[in-house]
Parts: C-alpha cells; sequence; structure tokens
C-alpha cells in the first residue's frame, strides 16, 4: 500500500494517488476536503462499479465511506477495489495534514 502522490491543492482539498494491491486496477485517484469525500478516480478495472463506487461515496464523511467498504472481496481475492480505497481513506486519515 503506497500512495505514490500526496498533494494539498490551494482550496484545501488533499489529493493523493494510491496503488492498490490485489486488484485488477493500477491507481486510484482520492480528493478529500474537511473529510469529505469529493472525488474517487479508478485507472482500469471494472470502469462501470469504479465510476459507481465514485459516485456513491462523493459527499460521503471519509470514515463513513470507509465502514462501508472496508472488508469487501472480489471473487476468490482476500480484497477488492472498494476494500482498496477503504485501506487508501484509512491511511488518508491516519497521515492527515
Amino acid at each position: 500500500m503506497s500512495f505514490i502522490s500526496d498533494i494539498s491543492l490551494p482550496d484545501g482539498t488533499r489529493a493523493v494517488e494510491y496503488v492498490p494491491e490485489g486488484v485488477c486496477s493500477a491507481l486510484i485517484h482520492i480528493e478529500v476536503k474537511n473529510d469529505i469525500v469529493r472525488k474517487v478516480e479508478f485507472t482500469k478495472g471494472c470502469n462501470g462499479n469504479a465510476k459507481g463506487i465514485g459516485a456513491l461515496i462523493d459527499g460521503m464523511e471519509i470514515q463513513e465511506a470507509v465502514r462501508r467498504l472496508e472488508g469487501i472481496t472480489c471473487g476468490s481475492k482476500a480484497t477488492s477495489c472498494p476494500d482498496q480505497l477503504a485501506k487508501a481513506m484509512k491511511e488518508i486519515v491516519r497521515t492527515k495534514k
């Protein structure tokens, strides 16, 4: 689990690029402002599902999004794109700037 980019935008939004592990997605872009998810984009993976996840949690408090997504699996995998997103968001909270 690692951020390849972690920047603060002029409006106070934190933008992170996260490399997920064990899933089809290659990258997750997350924007959070005042502990509210503002944007989520997945690179590769299941396009429709990834867009759906981003749309569903847009505007949600980060802790609530983590609660809902953490532990979701994909097929026989021990993780999933939603679970990897939850891991990334937990790291965002842990390393709050």
